[in-house]
């Protein structure tokens, strides 16, 4: 396998996307009202399936991977849950009760629930009422106090990480009652009554939070900020923050327990590392690119063209950016390894490009160029 393998799914943007679990399809939203599945033959993707119940842009997607169930967070504030029945993809209504646009979705690691953020300041954690046959929510309230971005959840099924534009990153109780077996004890306390809050944080710079993720063990918490910090918080309210240089990550990936992947407005991902207890910006996972680590791309790119009097209309190779993608990283998934040691991971952008990054080769790669 290449060190990238670099798929041109959409002409127009990719908003989020999901692989099923053998990595033989993937699901895109195309920045409209429909989602688009897509198969893989040989060394191209097919378009099998076009998914198109929301009346509105469809903002987030996540794929069970053991169930083999979709679900699916649109502005038109509804949610649904997708089945695969005879070869036809059939959606089930969730009851979310929101007023506001459902702007994020994820399902928990026992695929029994998901959680749903919201512009209505709760989260939605939806889970199936067996009496009803339906699938119905309870609402996590505060300390919410604006629209949530982004949500994670801790490997023990109970736990959620979120991140909004309050500022706030929080770790909340999702623990739901005859849903949920009572997990052990963690570094983050011992009782989860539902909505109780076991972490907030700020990373100091007014900037909302656009990404939330949960290390490998669950210990600890990082989040990136509009304000181009991107921050690890620890139980008892330790927060280490690395201020940068560049645009904001839109998107945050721990791929072992010291080495966190992030991707955003600078269209190439990078990675920062944990050496002697401190973090760090290491390096950009583009192998070969000729670019400062910390610069900003795009702010680079209009530089130049006013330096040098280039026009953005000129479609030549002077407006081409020296990364693989060619505008804004929205999502990175786990694309193979384990969640301790992810070995390849995958990327999609407003480019309408789909990347796979084998991270062991690259690195491979970059000792050498060291050398």
């Amino acid at each position: 396998m290449s060190s990238t393998e670099v798929y041109q799914l959409n002409f127009g943007p990719i908003t989020a996307h999901a692989f099923n679990k053998d990595r033989t399809q993937v699901a895109i939203c195309p920045n409209n009202n429909e989602v688009q599945i897509y198969t893989k033959a040989g060394k191209s993707w097919n378009l099998i399936h076009t998914l198109a119940e929301h009346d509105k842009l469809v903002t987030s997607i996540d794929w069970a991977p053991e169930s083999n169930r979709l679900v699916t967070s649109s502005q038109d504030r509804n949610t649904y849950v997708w089945n695969l029945e005879s070869d036809e993809w059939k959606p089930t209504l969730v009851l979310l009760r929101i007023n506001r646009a459902a702007t994020f979705v994820r399902w928990s690691p026992n695929e029994d629930k998901f959680a749903v953020a919201s512009g209505a300041r709760v989260i939605a954690i939806c889970y199936f009422d067996e009496e009803h046959n339906w699938w119905t929510s309870k609402h996590l309230k505060k300390p919410i106090r604006s629209t949530v971005l982004s949500l994670d959840w801790h490997p023990n099924n109970s736990l959620l990480a979120s991140g909004s534009a309050d500022f706030k990153a929080c770790v909340i109780s999702a623990f739901i009652k005859g849903v949920d077996k009572r997990p052990p004890p963690t570094a983050w306390g011992e009782k989860f009554p539902f909505n109780t809050v076991l972490g907030e944080f700020s990373n100091g710079g007014g900037g909302w939070i656009h990404s939330v993720a949960f290390s490998p063990s669950g210990e600890a918490l990082a989040f990136s900020g509009h304000d181009s910090e991107v921050s690890i918080a620890y139980p008892g309210g330790a927060v280490k923050s690395i201020r940068l240089t560049g645009l904001p990550y839109l998107s945050l990936l721990w791929t072992s327990e010291k080495k966190i992947i992030a991707a955003g407005y600078d269209c190439a991902p990078v990675l920062f590392e944990e050496t002697n207890e401190e973090w760090k910006l290491s390096r950009i996972i583009d192998v070969g690119k000729k670019k400062v680590v910390g610069e900003s791309t795009a702010f680079n790119r209009f530089r130049d063209w006013d330096t040098k009097g280039i026009s953005s209309r000129g479609g030549s190779e002077d407006s081409e950016l020296n990364t693989i993608h060619q505008n804004t990283i929205t999502s990175i998934r786990h694309y193979a390894g384990t969640r301790e040691n992810v070995t390849h991971i995958s990327t999609s952008g407003l480019d309408g490009k789909l990347v796979v990054w084998d991270l062991e080769n690259l690195e491979n790669q970059f000792r050498n160029l060291k050398v």
